[in-house]
C-alpha cells in the first residue's frame, strides 16, 4: 500500500482548536509577544495563533524547529499509514466526493535501531496548513519547518513480536490526528498498537490514496459540530472491522489483541470516544480528554471503564462543562475523574509544547509536564483497564505529580 507522509499539525500552528471542546469559542493569540485572547462564545469565526499583526509584519524572520519529547517505555515507535474506503455509506460532509475514506496512522512496538526517522505529515498537508492560515514566510512557519517536526517514530522499523492492544486516538475539532502523536508514540513505546485517525473534511488536510490532499468542509460552522461524534463512532466501528479481520486492512494487523480495544480523544475527540463506545462493545476502555460529551450518555449505555482527563476551569466537579457531572452519573464501570492544575485545553496534544517552540505564549502549566502528564496517565489507565496492570498512579493524588486534582 502507498505510504503518505504523516498529517499536518494544524492546530498547533493555528491553535483553531475548541477552548471548550464543544465548538463554542477558539483560542488565538496576535503573535509571539501577545498574550492568549479566547474569543467570545457567540463568535463563530477563529483568529489563529499565528495570525500576525501588522506590527509584527517588520519584525526579524524567525526560525522554527519543532520537537516532541522521545518515547519513554523500552520499545521504538514505527508507523505505517494506511488508507481505508467504507464503501458502505458517503462522506457525511462532502457526499459528492464518495464513499467515505480514511487515512489512518498505525504506530506499533518496534525494535529500537530499525527503520528511518519519520515526518510529521506530509509537504502537501502542511501547505495546506501555511494556505490555510495565510502564515508569512517571516513567521519561520513553512512546509519543510512543519513537515520537518521531530517526532520519534520510525518508518519501516521492524515490529515487536506478540500480540498487543489496540488504542484508537481521536483528535479535536480541526485539528489533525498528527496533534496527538507525542501520545501515540508514548503508547507505542509501552506496548500498544495506536491508531491515529484522519478525519477527513475536518482540518486543514488529510491526504488521501489518489494523492490528493483534501480541504476543510466544516470549519469554522458550529452547525455540525453536534453530529461529528456520532460520525467519528462509525468511522472507529469501520476501522476496527478492518483492523480485525485478516491483513488485508494493514500489513502488521496480526500484532493487535482484538479481544483488547481502548479509545481516547481530546476535545470533540473525546466526546467521540464516548458515542464509539455506546455504539460498539468492542472498545472495552474510554478516555476524555478536555472535551464536552455530545451527546451525553445514558446510564446503562457505557458500564465499562472511563477516565475524564480535564482542565480545572473548564471540568471542576459541581462547575463548568455541566455534561461532564452528567456523564459521571450516568458511566456504570469503573472511572476516573482528574484536572490538571495550570492546564490549558491544548495541555493533552502536541500543541501547545510546539506552540512555546515557535515563540507563543504558554499556560502556566510547562508545555512538556502537560504533555508528560497526559502520557503517564492515559497510559496508567490502558494499562489498569486492558492489560490488567494495576499501578498505584490512579489510586490518588501523587506527590511526584502534584498538579493532578482528583476530582472524584
Amino acid at each position: 500500500m502507498r505510504r503518505n507522509r504523516r498529517i499536518s499539525a494544524v492546530a498547533v500552528l493555528t491553535l483553531a482548536a475548541l477552548t471548550t471542546g464543544t465548538g463554542a469559542g477558539f483560542a488565538a493569540t496576535a503573535g509571539p509577544s501577545a498574550a492568549p485572547v479566547v474569543a467570545p462564545v457567540a463568535a463563530p469565526v477563529a483568529t489563529h495563533a499565528f495570525d500576525t499583526a501588522p506590527a509584527a509584519a517588520a519584525a526579524p524572520a524567525r526560525t522554527f524547529q519543532g520537537a516532541l519529547p522521545a518515547p519513554t517505555g523500552p520499545y521504538a515507535a514505527s508507523e505505517d499509514v494506511i488508507h481505508l474506503t467504507d464503501t458502505s455509506r458517503l462522506d457525511p460532509w462532502v457526499p459528492s466526493s464518495g464513499p467515505r475514506q480514511l487515512a489512518v496512522t498505525m504506530v506499533y512496538p518496534a525494535v529500537p535501531g530499525t527503520g528511518t526517522p519519520a515526518p510529521y505529515m506530509s509537504l502537501g498537508e502542511a501547505t495546506g496548513i501555511v494556505q490555510r492560515q495565510n502564515l508569512p514566510a517571516s513567521s519561520g512557519i513553512t512546509p519543510q519547518t512543519i513537515a520537518g517536526v521531530t517526532t520519534h517514530a520510525f518508518d519501516g522499523a521492524r515490529p515487536q513480536p506478540g500480540k498487543y492492544p489496540l488504542v484508537v486516538l481521536s483528535p479535536a475539532y480541526e485539528d489533525p490526528r498528527v496533534t496527538l502523536t507525542a501520545l501515540a508514540t508514548d503508547l507505542a513505546s509501552h506496548g500498544y498498537v495506536v491508531a491515529l485517525v484522519g478525519d477527513t473534511y475536518e482540518d486543514s488536510g488529510e491526504t488521501l490514496a489518489n494523492g490528493q490532499t483534501t480541504p476543510c468542509a466544516i470549519c469554522g460552522d458550529p452547525s455540525r459540530i453536534d453530529s461529528i461524534p456520532t460520525n467519528r463512532a462509525r468511522d472507529v466501528s469501520f476501522l476496527i472491522d478492518q483492523l480485525t479481520h485478516g491483513n488485508t486492512a494493514w500489513r502488521l494487523a496480526h500484532l493487535i489483541d482484538k479481544h483488547e480495544i481502548g479509545m481516547a480523544g481530546h476535545s470533540i475527540g473525546g466526546a467521540a470516544a464516548s458515542a464509539a463506545m455506546v455504539a460498539d462493545p468492542r472498545v472495552r476502555a474510554g478516555v476524555n480528554m478536555d472535551g464536552a460529551f455530545k451527546p451525553v450518555p445514558t446510564p446503562g449505555q457505557i458500564n465499562r471503564p472511563f477516565l475524564m482527563l480535564g482542565t480545572p476551569d473548564n471540568h471542576p466537579a459541581g462547575g463548568g462543562d455541566t455534561t461532564w457531572g452528567q456523564a459521571w452519573d450516568a458511566l456504570g464501570g469503573y472511572k476516573k475523574w482528574l484536572t490538571v492544575a495550570g492546564a490549558d485545553h491544548f495541555s493533552f496534544s502536541d500543541l501547545d509544547l510546539l506552540h512555546e517552540q515557535a515563540g507563543f505564549p504558554a499556560p502556566p502549566l510547562s508545555p512538556a509536564r502537560g504533555v508528560e502528564i497526559t502520557r503517564e496517565y492515559v497510559t496508567a489507565f490502558f494499562d489498569r483497564t486492558l492489560k490488567g496492570i494495576d499501578g498505584p498512579l490512579l489510586d490518588g493524588p501523587s506527590p511526584d505529580n502534584p498538579e493532578v486534582v482528583f476530582q472524584r
